[in-house]
């Protein structure tokens, strides 16, 4: 196996296309099998998915909108708004294969016919891969890993992220071989020739307050222990995230530091906090997140720090290098968009950390809204604020 990275700012898709095809090209013979390509939406998604089909017609081709843009082993592409990064993979003892759909009225639906298409396209069908790399659209997270396990099993490595813009208005996108879509799934099946190793955690710890879902629906929680939603988060954040006043007000800034969390599993008796990251405060006291509650779950008010953020990546990526007894060939990296906002001023950092902890390495990073993972012990899991690393071995 062989794995390359290349970014570009050019912002026009046709030269930025033909800049990471030039790039590639010094790395690999012939057609890379698999490539992933990550890229902020002010370089037009429709455009770059048809260059991109054209640069490579014979590849496993996924692509998903990022906020802002990518980061690699080279550096961070975000100031314009249109940084594009692709991972390319010349496998030719692996089997690797992509499809993508829109979601229709049936997100679970379209998760399993898109899974199918996937397997089918890499030649295993029946078989399960070593990894499901995914970009959905934000929304509908959960159903798309239910439909997922339904063809692959429970058990399945699923690592990847939710498509995002550049400023939460609805923008993203996400293509596959054939499609581009607005409000799709993309999901590519590996069977790399190499072990995989990956680690899925968020930079954030629980204060201590805590209270039971007395109502909800779906990603709007209305009640916490019988009190509107909104009142008691704004008192456990000891009024550090607003309350709605007439109208609903966007408080996805404001709780980037004080997302909620739900402990799914204790590990070496540590307990694992998968977060729910609170987007909106509404007048009738209810909140509505980026991730899917239940009546009866326990939250937690979790807090986290910029130096938190920043570290966290780091030592993320250590943890992959040592699981691989440092043999490494590459890396894919999921960090979460509202993440990168809020230290936006100091992604350097962040990026130098995963690079001195990787090595002479090619890693690719996207900025997502919404992060999907497999916690240690667990299953695949959709989380906010949440922060992954998937290395290839040697």
């Amino acid at each position: 196996m062989k794995i390359a990275t290349a970014q570009s700012s050019a912002g026009d898709p046709h030269l930025a296309v033909a800049e990471i095809l030039k790039s590639l090209a010094r790395d690999g013979v012939g057609q890379p099998h698999f490539v992933a390509v990550h890229f902020g939406v002010g370089c037009g998604a429709a455009l770059l998915a048809d260059e991109a089909r054209s640069a490579f017609p014979a590849a496993a081709l996924h692509g998903g909108s990022s906020c802002l843009g990518i980061m690699t082993q080279a550096g961070v592409s975000i100031a314009s708004g249109a940084g594009i990064g692709a991972l390319a993979i010349w496998d030719t003892e692996g089997s690797y294969g992509t499809a993508s759909a829109d979601l229709g009225a049936d997100a679970l639906a379209a998760a399993r016919q898109v899974t199918e298409a996937a397997l089918s396209a890499s030649g295993r069908i029946g078989e399960i891969p070593d990894l499901v790399w995914l970009t959905v659209a934000p929304g509908r997270e959960e159903q798309v890993i239910e439909g997922i396990r339904s063809v692959v099993g429970p058990g399945v490595l699923i690592v990847g992220g939710s498509a995002a813009d550049n400023d939460v208005s609805g923008q993203w996108a996400q293509f596959g071989p054939v499609q581009t879509h607005a409000d799709g799934v993309v999901v590519s099946v590996l069977f790399p020739s190499v072990p995989i190793t990956s680690a899925y955690q968020s930079g954030y710890a629980p204060m201590g307050e805590s209270g039971l879902v007395t109502r909800v629906s779906g990603r709007r929680l209305f009640e916490i222990d019988g009190q509107p939603a909104a009142e008691v988060y704004h008192r456990w954040t000891g009024g550090a995230v607003p309350m709605a006043g007439a109208e609903p007000v966007s408080i996805l800034a404001a709780a980037t530091l004080w997302p909620l969390g739900r402990v799914t599993r204790q590990i070496a008796g540590v307990p694992f906090h998968l977060l729910a990251h609170p987007a909106v405060a509404n007048p009738d006291g209810s909140l509505d997140l980026f991730a899917d509650l239940s009546a009866g779950d326990r939250i937690w008010q979790m807090q986290g720090s910029a130096d938190s953020l920043v570290s966290r990546a780091g030592r993320i990526a250590r943890q992959a290098h040592d699981d691989a007894g440092g043999a490494v060939s590459g890396a894919l990296v999921v960090y979460c968009g509202g993440c990168m906002l809020a230290v936006r001023d100091r992604m350097d950092e962040v990026q130098s950390g995963i690079a001195a902890a990787l090595g002479d390495v090619p890693w690719l990073g996207v900025f997502t809204f919404g992060e999907q993972g497999v916690p240690a012990g667990g299953s695949g899991s959709h989380g906010n604020l949440m922060i992954s690393r998937t290395t290839f071995g040697r």
